[in-house]
């Protein structure tokens, strides 16, 4: 989001943006607010604009079109994302036979299947991974979607590894540290609450999981844009709400729902922390570079 931001007052406006930068839709229309214009492809961009890519990675083909049309791109991938396809590619030349855990069709997995076609094969679930085939005395990796269920992606590469037990793995789960710490705080509070809100977009795979985790464990729960999508029908019975985002959901959609709570009546509002988030990325480095000319 930010180097959406610094791209538009470097360069002005528009600049472009290959899908949407992050999966929120709050996010994206404020963007658009500041003169982003996001596009599905590459090919949409005029030849010589500036181009950033989104935090899902893509695909080599796409930096090569890039390249044929002169884009001034700068790449937002999720440096998570980046070390997923780095091990893809080194799989692929240590002559493995990749095994992809993820959504088939989702931006990150379209992405890191571009790294590896001919030897990449999508698992989406267990039933997918009872079912694989490879020739035997094929070497085998596998790596993952970092957006997944830990609990369903561990079953996952269990059956893997019982399947094929020289299969080799990342040192370090694929899975986001935002992905997995909002997981884990959810499950501590489904004890305590009756009903979970989670907000989110609906093309937000990490805020769908928060919500599959609530299910899992008998919890009602519901995916929410914001609080305008909030039914009071969901509230009876309710003693305790839990209210919890999505990875990639600007923290003002946070407050606005526990302000519509509090105009619903509601005053003991308390915030539930399990882990300190203090990881920061770099901006990318193509800014870099064009900020230090600049300052």
């Amino acid at each position: 989001m930010e180097t959406v931001e610094r791209a538009l007052s470097l360069y002005g406006a528009p600049v472009y943006v290959r899908k949407q930068i992050v999966h929120n839709a709050h996010v994206v229309r404020d963007l658009e607010a500041l003169g982003a214009v996001f596009v599905e492809s590459e090919t949409e961009v005029p030849r010589g604009e500036t181009l950033v890519l989104s935090a899902h990675g893509v695909a080599p083909s796409v930096y090569a079109q890039a390249v044929d049309r002169r884009l001034q791109v700068i790449d937002a991938t999720c440096p998570l994302v980046t070390k997923v396809h780095v091990q893809a590619r080194r799989y692929a030349a240590d002559g493995h036979r990749i095994v992809l855990i993820g959504h088939a069709g989702h931006e990150e997995v379209v992405g890191t299947l571009g790294e590896a076609p001919d030897v990449t094969v999508l698992v989406e679930n267990v039933d997918d991974a009872e079912a694989l085939e490879l020739d035997e005395g094929t070497p085998v990796a596998y790596i993952t979607q970092t957006t997944l269920s830990v609990d369903e992606t561990t079953e996952i590469i269990d059956v893997l590894k019982r399947r094929f037990p020289h299969i080799r793995g990342p040192q370090r789960e694929d899975i986001c540290y935002a992905t997995s710490n909002r997981q884990w705080a959810v499950k501590e509070l489904l004890d305590e609450v009756d009903l979970l809100l989670v907000i989110g977009s609906r093309n937000s795979s990490n805020s769908k999981r928060l919500v599959e985790v609530a299910h899992a464990a008998d919890v009602p729960s519901y995916l929410i844009d914001d609080e305008t999508e909030i039914d009071e029908d969901w509230l009876d019975g309710v003693n305790v709400v839990g209210v919890t985002s999505g990875a990639s959901a600007p923290e003002r959609l946070v407050t606005r729902v526990c302000d519509w709570f509090r105009d619903y009546g509601v005053s003991d509002i308390r915030p539930h922390s399990s882990v300190l988030e203090d990881v920061v990325f770099r901006l990318p480095v193509e800014l870099r570079r064009a900020e230090t000319p600049a300052a």
